[in-house]
């Protein structure tokens, strides 16, 4: 059975309580990159809940972080070169409930891989950010 995923482009600070979408963050350079990762995180930090950063290895330092306000403590922080089945985390990520929002990069994932992964996300709370240089496609098809 095919479910469609609709992938809407975002800015971080839009806010929306629909879960069965994925957030496409635009943003041009590392420096847009960290400002909009920035405010992804401030959002979700008065949450009592964590937030799972998929990152690529130019992430934010704990000193940029520690003087934005954002609690560390919240944060997990699982670099690419340490994931063996990416689908598996970001699968139970999205559906375990200690999740607020869980935040990745299209050089980890991109369009198409998004398009063949097994995630249901309108059993979820949990908000799926994807960064990207990329323009993203309006609506993805996945097989459930």
């Amino acid at each position: 059975m095919l479910q469609p995923i609709t992938v809407r482009t975002v800015k971080s600070y839009q806010q929306d309580d629909q879960s069965d979408c994925v957030n496409v963050v635009q943003i041009e350079d590392e420096i847009s990159a960290t400002f909009e990762l920035l405010k992804v995180l401030h959002q979700y930090n008065s949450l009592n809940a964590w937030t799972l950063l998929i990152a690529p290895d130019n992430v934010p330092s704990k000193a940029l972080l520690d003087s934005c306000s954002i609690d560390t403590s919240k944060l997990l922080v699982i670099r690419q070169k340490h994931l063996v089945n990416l689908e598996y985390v970001l699968s139970s990520a999205l559906h375990n409930g200690n999740f607020a929002a869980v935040i990745t990069w299209t050089d980890i994932i991109n369009n198409q891989q998004l398009s063949q992964l097994s995630l249901n996300l309108s059993h979820t709370r949990t908000k799926l950010y994807c960064f990207s240089k990329k323009s993203a496609h309006s609506e993805i098809s996945l097989t459930q």
